[in-house]
């Protein structure tokens, strides 16, 4: 029996986007043009207090850590979605597993194959985390927008055929604040030589992806 190659890895880069602010001076003059001592000092207080403020409101950020991926899904699911897979799951090595972490189930029942990885990032702002989950969307087409899940979510759907075997391959991609879900579901008959209905699959992977989600959240709650 051949395998399958592994779904494609996820992968973006886009540029920050700057925003510039400019502010004018207001000038006046006359004896009541210059503030008392007493009053340049608190103004000296407040222009020293105010950045204090904003920098506070931009480090601060829903999700320190990701979750532990291979827990993120309940047997039953697993079992749903990968026929015949351990329950546990297998989580590939990561170089920041405080940032990064991904779980992979895969099993082969008769002649159906089934593949399902779930990601976690944690990015260090929500605006970091709008931009990759941006960025991953530039390159795909035909997909959709998945509501009710997280701030933001998207699904597509391929085929591909290699040696006459067809593999469907359903992607969803979801930003809750400054994290990003990603869940990556394939699936193969080795009999039929065909794959499994579009909509089996994208149902498969919006199911796991939304239970990842939950998952992450209740674990911030935590």
């Amino acid at each position: 029996m051949r395998s399958l190659p592994l779904p494609l890895a996820l992968t973006a880069r886009l540029s920050p986007v700057v925003v510039l602010a400019t502010a004018g001076w207001a000038l006046s003059s006359g004896p009541d043009a210059t503030p008392a001592p007493e009053d340049r000092t608190a103004a000296q207080r407040t222009e020293e207090e105010a950045p204090d403020a904003p920098a506070t409101a931009a480090a601060s950020k829903t999700y320190t850590a990701a979750p532990s991926p291979c827990g993120s899904l309940s047997e039953k699911s697993v079992k749903g979605l990968v026929p015949g897979a351990k329950a546990a799951g297998k989580e590939i090595p990561s170089t920041d597993k405080t940032l990064r972490r991904t779980c992979s189930w895969n099993a082969l029942k008769g002649y159906e194959y089934r593949w399902l990885d779930v990601s976690f990032e944690i990015t260090e702002s929500e605006e970091a985390a709008a931009e990759s989950y941006k960025g991953r969307l530039a390159d795909r087409s035909g997909g959709g927008e998945v509501p009710g899940i997280g701030d933001a979510g998207y699904s597509v759907v391929n085929l591909a055929t290699e040696d006459k075997q067809q593999t469907r391959e359903g992607v969803v991609i979801v930003r809750t604040s400054n994290a990003l879900v990603s869940v990556t579901y394939s699936g193969s008959d080795f009999e039929s030589k065909k794959a499994p209905a579009t909509d089996e699959i994208n149902k498969g992977a919006i199911k796991a992806a939304r239970e990842a989600v939950a998952a992450l959240e209740d674990g911030a709650k935590g």
